[in-house]
């Protein structure tokens, strides 16, 4: 599985993804920050990589279909929310996803709960 990190993401988290074992990128590592959402989503599209954000826009299902995609992961969080918090939330994400694919789906990582959106015909 390849994930990758969207702008809002720091360094803490790649590492904690690429220490789980999973080749992750950045945004920032491929100077793409600041690229629309629909450029962004097309790129992990081409890559079959999973993104993984903290934009709430990639939750529209509609504007990006998660069944034509690797994946998409929104993380929400609390305000104010600390460094050690997000990676509690990653850390439960990705133990999660060990036996759930994120394949063609949404899913929404907030404290306490994960959503998981996938098409019906699954």
């Amino acid at each position: 599985m390849k994930f990758k990190l969207d702008e809002n993401f720091w360094t803490g988290a790649l590492a904690l993804f690429r220490s789980h074992g999973y080749e992750t990128d950045t945004v920032h590592s491929e100077n793409i920050s600041g690229c629309t959402d629909a450029e962004l989503f097309e790129k992990c599209v081409n890559e079959q990589r999973c993104l993984v954000t903290m934009d709430l826009d990639f939750s529209d299902i509609i504007r990006f279909p998660p069944d034509k995609s690797n994946g998409i992961v929104v993380f929400r969080l609390p305000q104010p929310f600390t460094c050690a918090g997000m990676e509690d939330l990653i850390a439960g994400f990705l133990e999660h996803v060990k036996s759930e694919p994120v394949r063609t789906k949404l899913w929404i990582v907030e404290p306490g709960r994960i959503r998981i959106h996938s098409s019906k015909d699954e």
